[in-house]
């Protein structure tokens, strides 16, 4: 049977696949409701971030989907607004009590700004204190990572990036496993925008299995963690359901030739911190 988590540098045991939450709403309870089926459908890792606006609801769906809370992997995110040592372990605070839990499994980095200096200082206070039981980064680049790495006293256990077919940072890959950082993909599927590509068909078509289905086991097949985000439900179960096929190493080829070097959509945080 097919190991469905993966150890962190320290140690701490992550989940192989996420559940996102991005433009989940807190109102009418959506992100409680869709937090609890995710649950109940299987997945055990749940990924929200202080700039969603839904920790409050995505805390009650934990807190009411009856899952033993250690049973459970939760990550949330400090915000380029609140850079800096005072105002990171301030936000990781309020997150806290947003979301209603005694601690947090993975602390992220959202995007490198000017100050990641102390803004990294501050993550491995909450680390050292016991506040997070990980910390990483998102969205960082090669160079920024090196550059991390160079002054940190932990290095980050995890990099949460921008990963599918057309994207699929494979240098990236290789200095993340060279370092023991675990690699995770924000927006896997590229919100679908794969669905109508012929190679992704074709496959989709040999292995019986979704378009999204074959994608998230490309991610899995290359040692990336997946984070789908869906409000549907049959998209929930669909996109967990990956566990009962495999694909060859020709096929995994064909995918990895669709890559561009492209992003979904520009993205105007990632210029915040530059290394020379």
């Amino acid at each position: 049977m097919e190991r469905r988590i993966r150890q962190l540098s320290n140690g701490v045991e992550i989940p192989i696949i996420g559940f996102g939450t991005y433009k989940l709403q807190n109102e009418n309870d959506e992100a409680c409701n869709i937090i609890k089926e995710a649950i109940n459908s299987g997945y055990t890792s749940i990924d929200t971030a202080s700039f969603y606006n839904n920790e409050e609801g995505v805390g009650k769906g934990i807190r009411e989907a009856g899952i033993p809370r250690e049973e459970l992997f939760v990550t949330t995110k400090v915000w380029i607004d609140d850079d800096g040592y005072e105002n990171t372990i301030n936000a990781f605070n309020k997150s806290l009590d947003k979301l209603g839990l005694e601690y947090i499994d993975l602390y992220l980095v959202h995007w490198p700004t000017e100050n990641i200096k102390e803004t990294w200082r501050a993550m491995e206070y909450l680390y050292k204190e016991k506040k997070v039981r990980a910390i990483g980064v998102c969205n960082f680049t090669v160079k920024q990572l090196e550059e991390i790495i160079g002054f940190s006293e932990i290095n980050p256990m995890v990099n949460q990036v921008e990963i599918h077919p057309k994207r699929s940072e494979k240098e990236l890959l290789k200095v993340c496993k060279r370092h023991n950082i675990v690699v995770q993909a924000w927006s896997p599927i590229m919100r679908g925008q794969l669905s109508s590509n012929n190679i992704i068909k074709q496959l989709s078509q040999k292995y019986n299995k979704s378009e999204a289905q074959i994608i998230l086991r490309w991610h899995l097949q290359n040692n990336v963690i997946a984070i789908p985000k869906t409000s549907k439900l049959n998209r929930i179960k669909e996109n967990i359901d990956i566990f009962d096929f495999h694909i060859e190493k020709e096929d995994m080829d064909k995918i990895d030739s669709i890559n561009k070097n492209e992003r979904m959509k520009p993205q105007k945080y990632e210029n915040l911190y530059k290394v020379v």
